[in-house]
């Protein structure tokens, strides 16, 4: 086995993690770099000759921080196969289109305005390269087996055989197919187990030697990590080996998505580090978006939420419904989405309603009284709106997106609330803000900033790093080797001791770059 890691190794975003297993070249992740300028300039270096000919590119999720980047990757190499769950497939369609699209819009901007520093802006990648990328992607039902090769499902007999495998030697004959057929239906019964944390037995076992049986090659499996709409980790196993990649792992009481699911076997095992160094707050983040609502209304001001459109839009409106419910917030109070994405990802929520923890009858009424606003043209009246409103757009950490227009409007107005919901990566605009940012620049100007700015971490998707430590603590034995990403340094550090010292697990954080055979 061996590990490279190409994103996501010094930073919060990016995650690129190429595994060479089995004879098979597979990328877990394909994320676009988020925050600082040293940072987003890797999304311009031409891939890796390491990422020419993969066999496979797997996804943990949608979010573009681990997906953005799939369209630069198809145009240089175009792996042979791209795999994710049914629901990411879905939000990754909306997201790489939306992405695209804001690239487009930036680049013509630049050009028209002359803010450039380069002869003529480009985007990143076209609207058309992202149709291309999407038609690659490949559904895989979670919680079961695929051969890499096609992902067809593993049989259920020669799971049995590879879970009756030690060290890479056979220790008990292939059971019969009845005996086959009970071992899949207890593999089926644990991934329902009860609890904050309920564990996913992976259907085939693991070894604690390198070499043996290939059983048949690379095998890949998706164990619902929470987080966001069909978020997974990802098992890959191979030679009687198993890596496990927890993807981005979701909190145990989020107010959308069940908790993640243990899994608890790994020789080796990648684990990010996002809040590996905070704790979420106590308070309830919904009562005190009511209360900052109230505040700001009452002394004639409005609210912008900054919102991610998948996920964090959909919990926003999950609350502001329950808040007006109670009598909490004025039925009657104008509440705005200003993002054509974050409506589509609604939809998408709502078909895929077997995926969440909410009642299906709050999630038919996220959008009840709240006004879509769709063109552009509707924007820009919004954003020159003059009474109190509560208006949700993209997007969440301020970067791009209509947000921006809204923000240009309401930020030198001491009347006006702006809250974010959730983690801001350092160097982003959002990030700048919550700092205490008295100007922040937009299109190429400064725009001062005299508008209460909050940020309410409660709303975050992200294990924080006691959750982190409860999911790694499923594991009944350690790991040969464990690798802490996604994270900025001192969170990745911090989480790195924390195993260390309290699991007595062997663990590093990788450089940007480096390679391991553990």
């Amino acid at each position: 086995m061996r590990i490279t890691f190409l994103g996501a190794a010094d930073t919060v975003t990016g995650s690129r993690h190429l595994v060479e297993i089995g004879g098979r070249r597979v990328l877990l992740d394909c994320g676009m770099f988020q925050g600082f300028k040293v940072f987003r300039e890797r999304n311009w270096t031409p891939p890796e000759p390491a990422l020419h000919g993969l066999d496979a590119v797997v996804l943990s999720h949608a979010h573009l921080d681990h997906c953005g980047w799939l369209p630069v990757l198809m145009r240089h190499c175009a792996p042979a196969s791209v795999y994710a769950s049914p629901a990411t497939r879905d939000l990754a369609e909306v997201l790489l289109l939306d992405s695209a699209h804001l690239q487009e819009e930036d680049a013509r901007r630049a050009n028209r305005l002359g803010y450039s520093r380069h002869a003529k802006a480009l985007p990143l990648y076209t609207t058309a390269e992202a149709r291309r990328t999407i038609g690659r992607i490949r559904a895989l039902e979670p919680g079961v087996a695929h051969a890499l090769d096609g992902a067809a499902p593993v049989p259920a007999r020669a799971r049995a055989h590879a879970a009756a495998t030690v060290r890479g030697q056979a220790t008990a004959p292939a059971p019969s197919p009845s005996a086959a057929a009970t071992t899949a239906a207890g593999a089926a019964d644990t991934t329902r187990a009860a609890g904050p944390w309920a564990e996913a037995e992976p259907a085939a076992g693991t070894s604690r030697r390198r070499g043996g049986s290939r059983q048949g090659g690379v095998q890949v499996e998706l164990t619902p990590a929470g987080h966001l709409l069909g978020a997974c980790s990802v098992t890959l196993r191979a030679g009687g080996e198993t890596l496990v990649y927890s993807g981005d792992l979701g909190r145990s009481a989020d107010l959308l998505m069940p908790p993640p699911r243990r899994i608890t076997r790994a020789d080796v095992l990648i684990i990010e580090s996002t809040y590996g160094n905070r704790r979420h707050p106590a308070e309830d983040p919904a009562e005190r978006l009511g209360a900052i609502i109230r505040s700001t209304i009452d002394h004639g001001g409005s609210v912008l939420l900054p919102s991610f459109a998948v996920g964090r839009a959909q919990a926003l409106l999950l609350v502001l419904q329950r808040l007006k419910a109670a009598g909490t917030l004025p039925r009657g109070l104008p509440i705005f989405l200003d993002s054509p994405m974050a409506a589509q990802a609604t939809a998408l929520y709502r078909s895929h309603r077997d995926l969440l923890r909410v009642d299906g009858g709050e999630i038919e009424g996220l959008l009840d009284g709240v006004r879509v606003v769709t063109t552009p043209a509707e924007s820009a009246r919004l954003s020159r709106l003059r009474y109190p409103a509560v208006i949700i757009s993209a997007s969440g950490m301020a970067t791009g997106g209509r947000v921006l227009h809204h923000l240009k409007a309401l930020a030198p107005d001491a009347r006006h609330h702006i809250v974010f919901a959730g983690f801001q990566v350092a160097g982003s605009r959002g990030a700048r803000l919550v700092a205490g940012a008295t100007e922040v620049k937009i299109h190429g100007e400064y725009v001062p900033v005299r508008a209460a700015v909050t940020h309410l971490e409660g709303f975050s998707g992200h294990a924080d790093r006691d959750e982190l430590m409860a999911w790694l603590r499923g594991f009944r034995t350690p790991p040969r080797q464990t690798f802490v990403v996604h994270g900025d340094p001192e969170a990745s550090d911090t989480l790195r001791m924390r195993i260390q010292d309290e699991l007595g697990w062997a663990v590093r954080v990788p450089a940007h770059g480096s390679t391991f055979e553990p």
